[in-house]
């Protein structure tokens, strides 16, 4: 069904993703026939997302700067640019990982799609590999607001451009 969006049981080898990651999960939402790329597909999630995850994030990092964590991947390995916060670790039309370490945590999105020209389907999986208490902290704190935030980003690419 387009633009319905389901979680579902990610199907990533998390190992070579990010070995030892604690947490995963997978979102999956059908886009049609509109034919995206691994990198158009991020970006209107990231980039061209909604604008209440903009105010989230700015919130966000301002709650997180004076712990020291970091509030953007800027001067991370960025080996395919950056799309928005998110240096791009690896890339083909049909898979995207991005992501970055911190101290309290390192994260990767796989950003995947699939299908013929008639029926395309864009997944969204989050890895997390937390280092320390506040990272597990901050982790269990984060998970519905991620959950809510990643079917609100999936949702919106399957509308139409704006």
């Amino acid at each position: 069904m387009t633009g319905t969006v389901r979680e579902i049981t990610p199907d990533v080898d998390a190992g070579a993703v990010l070995a030892g990651a604690q947490f995963i999960d997978a979102f999956c939402v059908e886009v049609g026939a509109r034919q995206l790329s691994a990198r158009e597909a991020c970006t209107r999630m990231v980039v061209h997302g909604p604008r209440w995850v903009d105010a989230l994030t700015r919130l966000r990092n301002l709650l997180v700067k004076p712990l020291g964590l970091k509030t953007s991947g800027e001067g991370a390995p960025a080996p395919h640019g950056m799309i928005g916060l998110f240096p791009v670790l690896s890339e083909t039309p049909e898979r995207l990982i991005a992501g970055f370490d911190d101290y309290h945590l390192d994260f990767r999105v796989v950003v995947d799609v699939a299908g013929d020209a008639a029926d395309q389907q864009v997944t969204l999986t989050t890895l997390v590999r937390t280092n320390n208490l506040l990272g597990r902290t901050y982790l269990a704190l984060i998970v519905p607001f991620h959950k809510l935030v990643a079917r609100s980003m999936m949702a919106d690419i399957a509308q139409p451009a704006r």
